[in-house]
């Protein structure tokens, strides 16, 4: 009887396929996890092995042959794929797409002779005596809590206030696991995140092997540094969301700093959480895991705290900045409806950008808006700078003189008229952090300003270079979006002034709130963080609204408190759970006509347990010339849900679609 191999393959069907061992090759356990070449179709594909089957659904005439089985690695473990499995079904995607997509490029390809493979290697210094900093009472009780918990799995929520000191209690943790022989895995949730937590790692451990894993590595770095956590080189590995996908063979404790961060939620292709699917890892593998935050998601502070019976995770609090004489900032509103904003800058907060400058300390804007201006208007006739292809307006970026759109990339130069109706006289609405830029070296003129956003730095390179400038204390006055918001550590810096955070307080998504206040808490957390006090001031019209208020005390347990307790009463994550059916299609209707035969067989289905709402058009309808419409369904049980999904989509599949019509289910959406 000839031998069967079960292989995943990356194709859009949800299975694996069976393949013969013939030419008098010989599969052992050992394969499993092994890539493999096999034909499909007329073409040669590399998939992995999965399973050495006694049998196969189909007749063995039916089945081809592989086409040879690639040793030159380790097979991927075990709890790997088992990990990629889980993933495949729990947000329901082809786990032969999960599994091949998240290996470096050139091993899900077809091996070529000129490209050799490169070999696995981990960034090693050498070692030198270290002086430890000391662990202030609070660190030495979470450490104490985490290793007296015992083997096994545990899950551990640390809220740390900003400055608290829990990368130094991560580092303990880490030294704890690779002296039982454990590999440890930190993920972080962007890249401008990684150079400097990878060189303090690198300089508490420098005797260890390291490796980071994100996008922006080229492909041969990217593959070393895979090889070297699969082959276990690498003791520590650090990285972005997909790093959670490392193959490493004794992996002994898993952390993920700023747990909350919507980074960690991957927004195109599978869609997966990568903080979800690390509790689930660290579980399969009875290991420790620990997910740190100055301002925990709510879904994870009701796992910690016992909300509504939920009990999963331990929570440990760093209430304290961890630098002796370091306090937590001064933070205070000011009313821009008595202390008008003129260009963007209230009175006082020009006030406290020249006391710093006297000072010679630095100071931060925050404006989660980049571009000179949101939009371009004619005040004669009403045109505004939409852009053709989206639902969306241009905006301005006047260093380069271009219109672009942040959703499509489309651009064209700046008009100088109205298409209209001529009028020259067109005007910028809204500001933008350059333009907040060109105010500044206009107020003060002595200062050194630099803007640090997606503009000015695209790359890891350039934000290098301009972290570097900052540290130094090359500029006086950073204006900044969220890249400046979280994990950096600037001890000049001691002002910090928030420009245009109302919008946020009002908009649709039912998250805003959530997002604005984790935003502003960490941009906060950037002043005063060595020994010099630090001020944070909050323009706004709204100074009595909660959520400043909760700012002002520095008090995210209160402000948790009264979110969840609205989502409670409106039915919300974390008492429901979600999913979302998605359409784009070249006209609104194709997209809605869809969405509602989805509905009606969602209806048919007829579980009482789950509701299906109308279809509705997503509120950037338009992108890149193509109309987008949703559906929403929601269950009290997560079980349920998942059953409901798994029939409903097999329905899906089986529908006859209208030709561009593309559609997509997403499990535990962060935007509705």
């Amino acid at each position: 009887m000839s031998q069967i191999v079960r292989v995943a393959l990356d194709v859009p069907l949800h299975r694996y396929f069976d393949y013969l061992v013939a030419g008098g090759e010989r599969v052992t356990t050992a394969d499993v996890g092994r890539r493999v070449q096999v034909p499909f179709g007329r073409r040669t594909m590399v998939g992995i092995i999965v399973e050495l089957p006694a049998a196969s659904d189909l007749p063995s005439e039916q089945l081809r042959p592989i086409e040879g089985v690639l040793r030159d690695l380790p097979g991927l473990p075990d709890d790997w794929l088992r990990l990629a499995e889980f993933c495949a079904g729990y947000y329901h995607a082809p786990p032969g797409q999960v599994m091949l997509a998240t290996l470096p490029v050139a091993l899900r390809s077809l091996p070529s002779p000129k490209r050799p493979r490169p070999p696995a290697r981990a960034t090693v210094r050498a070692a030198g005596e270290q002086t430890l900093p000391e662990l202030r009472a609070e660190q030495q009780a979470v450490l104490a809590a985490i290793r007296q918990a015992g083997p096994g799995f545990h899950s551990f929520l640390l809220h740390g206030v900003t400055g608290s000191g829990k990368t130094e209690v991560y580092l303990r943790l880490i030294e704890c696991s690779l002296l039982a022989g454990k590999q440890a895995l930190l993920l972080v949730p962007e890249i401008n995140l990684t150079p400097q937590l990878e060189a303090r790692v690198a300089a508490r451990f420098p005797a260890v092997a390291l490796v980071s894993l994100h996008s922006g590595l080229g492909e041969a770095a990217r593959q070393r540094n895979w090889q070297a956590a699969l082959t276990g080189t690498a003791r520590i590995v650090l990285g972005t969301r997909l790093a959670v996908f490392a193959p490493l063979p004794a992996l002994g404790l898993i952390i993920v700093d700023e747990e909350h961060d919507p980074s960690f939620k991957q927004q195109d292709g599978i869609r997966y959480s990568a903080r979800d699917l690390a509790v689930f890892r660290a579980r399969q593998l009875a290991i420790p895991i620990v997910l740190g935050s100055a301002t925990p998601s709510l879904e994870s502070w009701a796992n910690a705290s016992g909300d509504a019976g939920r009990n999963r995770y331990r929570l440990l609090s760093l209430r304290e900045r961890a630098v002796a004489g370091a306090r937590l900032p001064l933070v205070r509103r000011i009313d821009t409806r008595l202390d008008r904003a003129e260009d963007g800058l209230s009175s006082a907060l020009r006030v406290a950008l020249g006391q710093r400058l006297q000072c010679g300390e630095q100071s931060l804007l925050f404006l989660n808006r980049r571009g000179y201006a949101p939009v371009v208007g004619c005040p004669a006739c009403g045109w505004t700078s939409g852009c053709p292809r989206c639902a969306a307006h241009l905006v301005l970026h006047l260093r380069d003189r271009r219109l672009r759109c942040h959703h499509c990339g489309f651009a064209v130069p700046v008009t100088k008229a109205c298409p209209t109706c001529g009028n020259q006289n067109l005007i910028a609405f809204g500001r933008g952090t350059q333009r907040l830029e060109a105010t500044l070296a206009e107020l003060f003129p002595q200062a050194r300003v630099l803007r640090v956003d997606r503009d000015s730095a695209s790359t890891r390179q350039q934000w290098e270079a301009l972290a570097a400038r900052i540290e130094r204390g090359e500029a006086d006055i950073l204006v900044g979006t969220q890249m400046l918001a979280k994990g950096h550590d600037f001890p000049r810096l001691t002002l910090v002034g928030v420009v245009a955070p109302d919008a946020a307080l009002f908009a649709a998504d039912w998250r805003a709130g959530e997002r604005l206040f984790a935003q502003l808490m960490q941009v906060a957390g950037r002043a005063g963080r060595a020994e010099r006090p630090g001020e944070v001031l909050i323009q706004t019209q709204f100074p009595e609204h909660p959520l400043y208020q909760a700012l002002v005390e520095h008090d995210y347990p209160s402000f948790a408190a009264v979110q969840l307790a609205e989502r409670r009463q409106a039915g919300f994550p974390p008492y429901a759970y979600q999913a979302v059916l998605r359409a784009e299609a070249r006209e609104m209707d194709e997209a809605l006509v869809f969405l509602t035969s989805a509905r009606a067989l969602a209806l048919e289905l007829g579980s009482a347990a789950v509701t299906a709402y109308d279809p509705v058009p997503m509120r950037l309808a338009r992108r890149a010339n193509r109309e987008r419409a949703q559906l929403l369904v929601e269950s009290g049980s997560r079980r349920a849900l998942q059953a409901f999904l798994s029939t409903w989509q097999l329905r899906l599949v089986a529908l006859k679609l209208p030709a561009q019509l593309s559609w997509h289910l997403e499990v535990d959406p962060l935007e509705l």
